[in-house]
């Protein structure tokens, strides 16, 4: 049986045959990968929107292999193991190389801020499971939103690879159940097929709905287009539409696909019913077949020139996302212009033609010999992979430890205390490197977020998680969203020199409210569920006092509010809190910049990323004069985040910021001791 890739040329049925032959060649295909190519790239790259067609490829790939393994099965070798082999053969080099090369200029073009994640994203992809990768991204409100990975253009390609683990298993299965029935082979395959179609779409609907970036990820809501192209292979045989039927169809299906990406907002409405759209219409245009009318859509896509585009879409499409995000990064722009983006296209057709034949030499390799050959040479090709990421990764794990080494010295690293000083201390003349490093800072956030009790912005479960002394003197919980959830490395330090109780009830992007909130311009409901649930807790709890943002700082009009206010709601919940008799500690939101912190340092000096506190903090805090709740008190720590005429990103040569918004841990924990001092003051605790 052989294995057949996304860009491969198919073997498939005739329209009008009764069997599926041997052999045969529709050419009306490779010019369909070539529309479905094209128009992700030229969407990507002049538009910055999405097009459908990698909607196209899944329902060819079901198409395609669906053929292939029937084929496989009727003739008594469905052989999963070779079926993989050859398949890896033909798609693991030159993804290995597109992820090698990309790597490279990783290193030499993108900002060090940057470095550590693609790393991750190249594993992610190199294994075929980058679409979780995003997925998981896509739902955690700290995933940094740098927009432009490097490899985010995989996750088609890892479910794929998926898609190739789980369909054999599938056919096979099917072809068992009906020799043990006697029933018709191609039956039961159509009855199987239509129940994952039947099945993953109403999921994919449903989870459309319910949480659709995730959903957009899914591999499982995306199976049903792989059983429809798979349900096409079955079927085609048995039609045969007139000819005008046919030419009708071809045109309408061209048509339809080509228009997809312009009349709908493809990446925030696919999966579900709406990604019918493309699937169908390349349906239609396989039905079409070929014609042989002058007047068809079929004679355009037979083109040599289309179909040689179509011969080489899967390194077309490897190519065209680094090549672009390359572009952009030296440019500094977010959208190619025209000249820019030919010159990117123009680029990518090249390193596909020159990738293709090479990567079949690959395949030439691994045919013949042992079984065990063609699964050898692809993981020989993922060598330089792990390699090059494994070098990478321990570089920038030995100056996190040479670092760490330094910061015992708290004058070389003393982050807030040095705005106590005289002066408010130097923000940029320290010998030694800034801790944490822009290209890790990301991950300095608070332990919570490893222990899995922040809530996720699609959840609405209020999870609790206990911290500290299990005989406190005093429980405090720590309520809000991510500008409250970053002040927990400090408070766990002031509960362990306290023998406080800190518990933690945090949400991202959701405020401390029964106030209508907004998420990316959407009503937030999951957000309101959450405060719900977050009052039960808290009246079963009872803690000594709850601590949260009293004010919200925003440069995004979007989520509702565009400077530093005090938020409908607020108030009244702080009044509720009351009821229960406990008391709050209304902190000051912390001031947020207008570009991500570590990108800015990795291409200017701390002093020229600096910004004045105005850009989000009101003149005098929204808390002043406004009548407060006895059980309330408000505390405000801007002047340890910002000097009176600049917040500065390096402080006390301590990064304060891991993006543009959310303070590092390792800043936090510097200014534990003044907020220990003023918290007792404040509620002469």
């Amino acid at each position: 049986m052989n294995a057949i890739r996304p860009d491969s040329p198919p073997v498939v049925p005739r329209v009008g045959s009764a069997l599926p032959p041997k052999t045969g060649h529709r050419q009306e295909i490779d010019g369909l990968r070539a529309v479905a190519v094209l128009l992700v790239a030229v969407y990507h790259v002049w538009f910055g929107r999405v097009s459908g067609g990698v909607d196209v490829f899944l329902l060819l790939t079901g198409f395609l292999v669906t053929g292939s393994l029937v084929r496989a099965a009727e003739r008594g070798r469905l052989d999963y193991g070779a079926f993989l082999g050859r398949l890896a053969a033909r798609l693991v080099p030159t993804a290995a190389l597109v992820i090698v090369v990309s790597l490279v200029g990783a290193r030499l073009l993108l900002p060090e801020a940057r470095w550590r994640d693609t790393i991750s994203e190249a594993l992610a992809a190199a294994f075929y499971h980058q679409n979780w990768h995003l997925a998981l991204g896509s739902v955690d409100y700290l995933a940094r939103d740098d927009g432009m990975s490097l490899f985010q253009h995989f996750w088609s390609l890892s479910i794929q690879g998926q898609f190739y683990l789980l369909w054999p298993l599938v056919i096979g299965l099917a072809v068992w159940w009906s020799a043990r029935k006697g029933a018709s082979r191609r039956r039961v395959l159509v009855i199987a097929l239509g129940a994952v179609f039947v099945l993953s779409l109403a999921y994919s609907v449903l989870m459309t709905r319910a949480d659709q970036p995730w959903a957009y990820f899914d591999t499982g809501a995306r199976l049903w287009e792989f059983a429809l192209g798979g349900l096409l292979a079955l079927v085609l045989p048995y039609l045969n539409p007139p000819r005008a039927v046919r030419l009708l169809l071809g045109w309408l299906g061209l048509a339809a696909l080509v228009l997809c990406g312009v009349l709908l907002q493809v990446s925030t409405v696919f999966p579900g019913y709406a990604a019918l759209w493309p699937t169908l219409a390349a349906a239609a245009i396989v039905v079409a077949g070929t014609t042989g009318s002058r007047w068809s859509a079929d004679r355009w896509l037979t083109l040599r020139p289309v179909r040689y585009l179509g011969s080489i879409s899967y390194a077309l499409y490897l190519w065209h996302w680094p090549v672009l995000v390359f572009h952009l990064s030296i440019t500094g722009r977010d959208l190619a212009d025209p000249l820019g983006g030919a010159a990117v296209l123009a680029l990518s057709v090249a390193l596909a033609a020159v990738t293709t034949p090479l990567s079949d030499r690959i395949v030439e390799a691994g045919r013949g010999g042992s079984r065990l050959r063609a699964p050898v040479v692809a993981a020989a090709c993922l060598v330089p992979v792990v390699l090059s990421t494994g070098l990478w990764t321990a570089r920038l794990d030995a100056q996190q430890r040479q670092l760490e080494e330094l910061l015992a010295d708290p004058t070389r690293y003393p982050g807030a205390a040095a705005l106590l000083s005289v002066g408010h201390g130097d923000h940029g003349e320290y010998p030694d490197p800034v801790h944490p490093p822009p290209a890790s800072a990301a991950q300095d956030v608070p332990v919570t977020y490893d222990d899995g009790c922040n809530q996720s912005t699609a959840g609405a479960e209020a999870i609790t998680c206990v911290y500290g002394s299990d005989d406190p003197d005093r429980t405090v919980a720590l309520v809000g969203g991510s500008h409250a959830a970053h002040w927990f490395p400090a408070l766990e330090q002031i509960a362990e020199r306290r023998n406080w109780q800190l518990v933690n009830i945090t949400k991202g992007a959701c405020l401390f409210t029964d106030a209508p909130q907004l998420y990316k311009g959407e009503p937030y409901t999951a957000c309101a569920e959450w405060n719900r649930n977050a009052m039960t807790e808290l009246r079963a709890l009872r803690p000594d006092a709850v601590f949260t943002t009293g004010t919200t700082t925003s440069l995004d009009a979007s989520a509702g509010f565009g400077e530093e206010v005090l938020v409908d709601g607020y108030v009244d919940r702080w009044h509720e809190l009351a009821d229960l008799d406990i008391e709050v500690v209304a902190v000051r939101d912390t001031p947020r910049l207008p570009f991500d912190a570590p990108d800015c340092l990795s291409e200017s000096t701390p002093r020229e990323c600096a910004v004045p506190p105005a850009e989000s903090m009101a003149e005098q805090s929204p808390l002043d004069g406004v009548g407060l709740p006895a059980n309330t008190v408000p505390l405000d720590l801007t002047d340890l985040l910002c000097e009176p005429d600049a917040c500065h990103p390096v402080v006390g040569n301590v990064l304060v910021y891991w993006d543009a918004g959310h303070i590092t841990t390792t800043y936090m924990r510097t200014l534990a001791p003044e907020l220990e001092k003023r918290l007792l003051a404040a509620t002469e605790w």
